[in-house]
């Protein structure tokens, strides 16, 4: 080979590592916000270290541990070209899904894949989580940045999260505390939150042909805007609550719906009935569903409805559950009970009666 010659090179394959080192110096000032007083070291190790002697207070220590991603709503937010929300919507599904069994998340660790780094996207894709860990006082501690030409496009990427975090082993919430008797209290959606778009986008964009900058007069706002309404983090809500009172389970409204996702906490013996009458789904599913011309029990299959947690409790707990809630500006509100199972009630749970509006 003659010296005026070149062999092939990463960057000429379309992987651009200074790309990837800006990156990481634009993302240090979001992550060092997310340390908890256990997180040693800081970003560039191998692994992400944690100090467990914090589990010493512990009689004895369960490790609860969740992974997620945000589904096609990184298409939204691509489209738009905004980035700095995306990675909230990821903690929101992680984080809650660990408390659920009443685990306090501790810590996260990300990965995102792009077709190209451009340095402050990926920068604010950070900036998003790592907002969304300090509302949910976890600590991200660690991730990675993956450039991925020829399998992505140099503006599409994907994003993925896992989670841990602890809860005492007397502490562990789920079904086998749930009671005939129990309440069943919804907590507000902030939105569509990170389930569904493959069905709103099918509805809205694909067979409606909505622009995303179209202005709708039911959302106050335009499309778009509605589509990438942060996913509400009720981690902190939840464990609040745990102190306060006597809990038997949460649960975390995600793809399936409500019905679905409250069942996994209902014992096989009893059945949850939830009432329709006790709420108004959100424009936007109202919209969903008139664009669509969806029935309502398709619609529940797949959307929250505007039900983004649950908290199910014994009837005592009722008063200081809406009272700790309300101080939180967290809207609630009584949604259904838990009932034996029998010849009129199936296992599991089921939504009854028609909704205020929709």
């Amino acid at each position: 080979m003659t010296s005026n010659e070149t062999g092939a090179t990463y960057a000429a394959a379309g992987v651009d590592i200074e790309g990837g080192d800006r990156a990481v110096e634009l993302m240090k000032q979001w992550v060092k916000k997310t340390n908890r007083p256990e997180v040693l070291g800081g970003l560039g190790g191998f692994a992400g270290l944690f100090d467990a002697s914090a589990f010493k207070r512990y009689e004895r220590p369960l490790l609860a541990s969740a992974t997620d991603g945000v589904g096609t709503k990184v298409a939204i937010a691509q489209a738009m070209d905004k980035h700095d929300t995306i990675g909230h919507d990821l903690v929101g599904m992680v984080v809650d899904d660990l408390v659920v069994c009443g685990a306090e998340p501790l810590f996260m660790t990300d990965y995102i894949c792009v077709g190209k780094v451009v340095p402050e996207r990926v920068a604010a894709i950070v900036k998003g989580i790592a907002e969304g860990c300090t509302l949910a006082g976890c600590s991200l501690i660690g991730g990675e940045t993956a450039e991925h030409p020829g399998l992505l496009g140099p503006d599409e990427y994907d994003v993925a999260g896992a989670g841990t975090g602890v809860v005492e082993a007397d502490a562990l919430l789920g079904a086998d505390r749930v009671r005939a008797g129990d309440v069943v209290i919804a907590m507000a959606a902030s939105g569509l939150h990170s389930n569904g778009y493959s069905l709103v986008r099918h509805v809205l964009l694909n067979q409606a042909g909505w622009k995303l900058d179209r202005q709708v007069e039911e959302f106050g706002r335009t499309l778009g805007e509605e589509l990438l309404e942060p996913t509400r983090i009720y981690t902190l809500d939840c464990l609040a609550l745990t102190r306060a009172t006597e809990i038997h389970a949460f649960s975390h409204v995600t793809g399936g719906g409500l019905a679905a996702n409250l069942a996994r906490v209902i014992p096989d013996h009893l059945h949850a009935r939830l009432d329709r009458g006790t709420w108004s789904p959100l424009p936007v599913f109202q919209t969903v569903a008139k664009v669509g011309q969806m029935q309502t029990l398709e619609i529940e299959k797949t959307l929250n409805m505007g039900v983004g947690m649950v908290a199910v409790v014994p009837p005592e707990s009722v008063d200081v559950v809406m009272s700790v809630l309300e101080d939180r500006g967290v809207e609630a509100w009584l949604l259904g009970d838990v009932v034996e199972r029998d010849a009129e009630h199936d296992g599991g749970a089921a939504l009854y009666n028609a909704y205020e509006a929709f």
